[in-house]
């Protein structure tokens, strides 16, 4: 048994695209830059998807994580925002968890919780199912076109 990543962009008509995990880990290093055309000039949405495989073959999803990528007009990834977004997802996580810094404090600093937000998406049951399916194998998705 094993786990495989998938990784899918959103179009705004909720188009599926897929994106190779290599094509994102050379989109997230700014010393090489790598630009998306057809999703230059947008915001884009970007769900991950993790598969449980024995022998290559997908038995099931068992988890899903959703991001908000936006590109610039050449379509590069703006790397640092998504950076700053992933940092309040996580500190928002970690607050619910480790509870509040001082007991004293009765201002709530909703800043991470904005910038985290503004970061991430939930799709709707349609969606989420076809999302579901894609990463199972079935049906046919375009690859996101990556140029350098």
């Amino acid at each position: 048994m094993g786990w495989s990543s998938r990784l899918f962009l959103l179009s705004g008509d909720d188009a599926l695209h897929r994106l190779t995990g290599t094509a994102y880990t050379r989109m997230l290093k700014a010393q090489a830059p790598c630009r998306v055309p057809d999703f230059a000039g947008q915001r884009a949405r970007l769900a991950g998807v993790t598969v449980e495989t024995a022998d290559g073959i997908a038995l099931g999803v068992r988890h899903m994580s959703f991001s908000v990528l936006e590109f610039d007009a050449d379509g590069l990834l703006d790397v640092q925002r998504l950076n700053v977004q992933q940092v309040a997802r996580l500190d928002t996580l970690l607050a619910g968890v480790l509870g509040p810094k001082a007991a004293e404090v009765t201002v709530v600093d909703a800043a991470n919780r904005f910038r985290a937000r503004g970061g991430a998406w939930e799709p709707d049951r349609p969606l989420r199912r076809r999302l579901e399916a894609a990463a199972l194998g079935l049906g046919h998705y375009p690859r996101v076109r990556v140029v350098d």
